[in-house]
Parts: C-alpha cells; structure tokens; sequence
C-alpha cells in the first residue's frame, strides 16, 4: 500500500473509483471516501466495485461534511451490516479539532471486528488515544493531514504497520487565476523521509470541499504529470478556455480548453503518460463532443491515479 487517494463521495468521485478499481487493485492502491451524500446507492456500489476486482477501500464513518456530519447511523449500518466479514473494507475514524478522546474511543468501539484506520485532522490527545488503542491489532494504519499532526503528535503512533502522510497539492485559485504550469508535490518522493509507509492528496480537487460549484466563467482542465527534468516531482497543468468574463457556453469554453491540451499533447515538451483518460480526451476532442464539467473533472482524478500507477510500475524502487 503506497497510495491512497482521498475522495469526497459526490457522484463523480464515487464513479472514478468504480472505474479506477482495476488500477487500483493492480497498483495496490487504496482509496479513502469521505461520504457527504445520504443516498447510499453509489457508495455501496463502489465498494462493491473495489472488492470485486481484489482492493481495498478506507470508508470515513464520521465525515465531517456533508449529508453524514449531523448523524451516520446509515453510515455505520452499511458497514455493519453488509461488510461487517469484508477485510478489504476499513473503518475510516476522522479525527478532528472536534473529537473527544470519548467520542473517538465510542466510534472505535462500535467497529470491533473491523479493521480501522485513523485519519488525524487537529485531534489534540493523541497520547492519551495512542495508550488506549496500543495493541489493538485492527488498527493498525494511520492517515496524518499535513499541517494537521505535526511530528511529535505522529511520534505516538510510529508503532503501527501503516503510517500515511495525506497532502493538499492542489491550489484553490478561480480558474482564471491559475498558472499554466506550476509543481503539484513531491510528496510521492519523499514520503519515506517522512517516516512513512505511503502517501495521500485530495487529487486535483484539493481539500476545499464546496457542495456544488458556481458558473463556469473559465473551464478550465486539470492534468498532472511527472517532470522527469526536475528529479520526477510531479507538476499540474491548468488548460484553460480563452474566453473567461461570462458564465456562457461551456460546452464552446470546454472546447477551447481541449484544443490546448491536444496541441500540448502533440509538442516535444509533451511528459504526459498515454493513460486511458488521456486517450478519452483525444477521443472527446475528435468527436467534438462536450460530457459536462463533471465528467471533466473525473477524467482528471482518472489520468492522476494512472499516472502513479504508470510511475511505480517504471519506478518499483520508490
């Protein structure tokens, strides 16, 4: 387990993972959801999906936003009840500036069976927590948000097998503000410095969760991609329409945005690996056809994932 990339559960999400399963299983990858919606259907169906093709799935019992962040009851019954026997299916315990000691103890509690990881996010009495869960075998992995667990708060869990560093790479800018080119992390380079086992980010979404987005006066496309010239750090390109001063036509701005991606594409500086979301973009460009910002946007978590996966392929030793 190297990578886990972190999701909110909104329809387009849910569906990257359910098409990125045999990427997933394949590169041992493991997601974390966060589900912010009550209508269960989609996520059920991506857990199903991941344990299909053999991966496995981090599942956030007490999401913070969302439909969940007031009661998870249904939550906790879909875990339960359906993959209370599913090993591949791990308890995500989040752990805010919010959380008690007694309340994280209480949803510990409620998952006995289960495997557990604990996603640090401004939780404050790691120590009196990391005592209380010390061998206890079905925690065994832990999610630190950078920022948010500093290095004496991970110290307390540096006995467990898993230790995870997650990461915001992505820049919450309007779309008209962002560069052209500009570095995304280093993060799956340097994760072992760190003194951990794998990685995290919130892919091209970032962590700013926002229940639906406003109009779009510039689309813009997000790809990332390894920069063999600067030491295989991992950069993001913002492809961006050239109208930008009204909401209109998004299907003519998306088209702009894709003529930019393909000349990019076709130059020598081109360093993008041929994923399969590349390979739907140049088929998107060729039909002249326009799928909607979302499915745009899941296209991009796609490339991402690939991408990782293309680069531990070629890089076993990292």
């Amino acid at each position: 387990m190297i990578y886990f990339p972190y999701f909110r559960g909104k329809q387009y999400e849910l569906i990257t993972i359910r098409e990125s399963a045999p990427t997933l299983s394949a590169s041992g990858f493991v997601p974390i959801v966060e589900p912010v919606k009550s209508q269960l259907n989609g996520l059920s169906k991506t857990i199903d999906a991941t344990l299909e093709e053999g991966a496995g799935i981090i599942v956030i019992v007490n999401p913070r936003i969302g439909d969940f962040s007031g009661s998870n009851a249904e939550l906790v019954n879909l875990i339960n009840e359906k993959h209370g026997e599913d090993k591949q299916v791990t308890v995500g315990v989040l752990l805010d500036e919010s959380t008690t000691l007694e309340q994280a103890s209480a949803i510990i509690g409620t998952f006995e069976g289960h495997n557990i990881a604990l996603v640090h996010s401004g939780f404050s009495q790691s120590k009196a927590l990391a005592a209380e869960i010390e061998g206890n075998a079905e925690i065994g992995c832990s999610v630190f948000e950078d920022g948010k667990s500093g290095k004496l708060y991970q110290k307390h869990f540096a006995y467990q097998q898993h230790r995870v560093l997650l990461r915001n790479g992505f820049e919450k800018r309007r779309n008209a503000d962002h560069p052209d080119n500009e570095v995304f992390s280093d993060l799956h380079l340097t994760y072992g410095l760190e003194g951990m086992t794998g990685f995290a980010d919130f892919l091209m979404v970032g962590d700013d969760y926002q229940e639906s987005g406003g109009p779009a006066y510039t689309v813009a496309i997000h790809l990332t991609y390894i920069n063999a010239a600067d030491d295989d750090i991992m950069y993001i390109r913002h492809f961006k329409s050239d109208r930008q001063d009204t909401p209109t036509d998004p299907a003519g701005k998306f088209a702009e945005a894709l003529a930019k991606l393909i000349s990019y594409l076709g130059s020598p500086d081109n360093q993008y690996y041929e994923t399969s979301a590349i390979a739907e973009f140049r088929e998107l460009h060729a039909k002249g056809h326009y799928p909607g910002l979302g499915y745009v946007k899941k296209l991009a978590m796609k490339h991402h994932i690939e991408t990782f996966a293309q680069y531990f392929e070629d890089n076993p030793a990292q």
